[in-house]
């Protein structure tokens, strides 16, 4: 497939090789970040990820008999979404796992590029979160400590810890997932995904900005609405995986509607669930809704065309 199945998508006349190029640029500062806070362990993850993601589609195409895809860099980029999602606490096999189950059950047994039903990445990980919360320590629920002995949002959720400062919650000196703890890099490559106009600004911009109101609404304060923007998947699941052009809405009406649902789960599994993080559940839950919500944006161009 050379052009992603995107019509009417900021990216829809740009081959998916140059899209998947721009998208590994934006993840460089982020995956930098990991690898110096967290070391080799951060390096190993990733690189197991993407290998075993470039070989599980490798091959299915050949045992499938189909043209070979991973010249498009789309296993590669599902591959480093996967591990930047991880904690380095998990094991090489379950990496070896969650990769083949992204590219084998999520992309490739629905056909390939432009027909999964989910981002491969978000499924994965929901898989491994499900599957192996007791296995191996819960090295899916567990993370490496930095200068807390816990996340930032299992303290807010009532686990005792100290939260790091700002600054440590901006530059990413702190526990997590290896790929969210750094929010200055992952800005910096959603502002440059946003200048590329490979996406656009109303999946980032509505999501984060409705976890922050609703999260105030729901009794947090400022400071703590603050951290739960900060903390978590929020802002790698925002830009990097809620706006994938695939899973996501193609009107403006349907993004907005979008993000703001995945800004009410999320909240609503923080708050009351019982796992402290929910954006990769909120995303993967808008992904299977997503075709009723372009229904919507559908229905709306089409009387704004009527009224002109």
């Amino acid at each position: 497939m050379d052009n992603l199945n995107t019509s009417n998508s900021p990216v829809a006349s740009r081959t998916t090789r140059r899209v998947m190029i721009d998208m590994l640029i934006a993840l460089a500062p982020a995956t930098v970040a990991a690898i110096v806070f967290f070391g080799l362990r951060a390096a190993v993850t990733i690189a197991v990820c993407v290998g075993s993601a470039l070989l599980s589609e490798f091959l299915f195409n050949l045992l499938a008999k189909k043209e070979q895809t991973v010249g498009d860099l789309t296993a590669v980029v599902t591959g480093l979404l996967l591990a930047l999602n991880l904690s380095t606490n998990v094991t090489i096999w379950q990496c070896l796992v969650g990769s083949v189950f992204a590219i084998v059950i999520v992309k490739c047994a629905f056909g390939g590029l432009g027909y999964n039903f989910a981002n491969p990445a978000i499924a994965a990980r929901v898989m491994l979160l499900i599957a192996f919360t007791d296995v191996a320590g819960g090295a899916m629920t567990s993370f490496t400590e930095l200068e807390s002995g816990a996340t930032p949002l299992a303290i807010l959720g009532g686990t005792e810890g100290t939260l790091p400062s700002m600054l440590d919650m901006l530059l990413g000196n702190r526990g997590g997932a290896i790929g969210e703890t750094c929010a200055i890099a992952l800005l910096i490559g959603g502002i440059y995904l946003v200048i590329r106009k490979v996406i656009t600004w109303h999946i980032p911009v509505v999501y984060i900005g409705g976890v922050f109101l609703l999260s105030l609404a729901f009794g947090a304060s400022i400071t703590d609405a603050v951290y739960h923007v900060l903390g978590g998947g929020l802002i790698l699941g925002a830009i990097f995986m809620a706006t994938d052009p695939v899973t996501s809405p193609k009107k403006w009406l349907g993004k907005i509607i979008f993000a703001l649902c995945c800004a009410l789960i999320t909240v609503l599994i923080r708050f009351y669930g019982s796992y402290p993080e929910g954006v990769s559940f909120a995303i993967l839950i808008m992904n299977i809704l997503c075709p009723y919500i372009d229904m919507i944006g559908a229905k709306k161009q089409k009387t704004e065309e009527v009224a002109e």
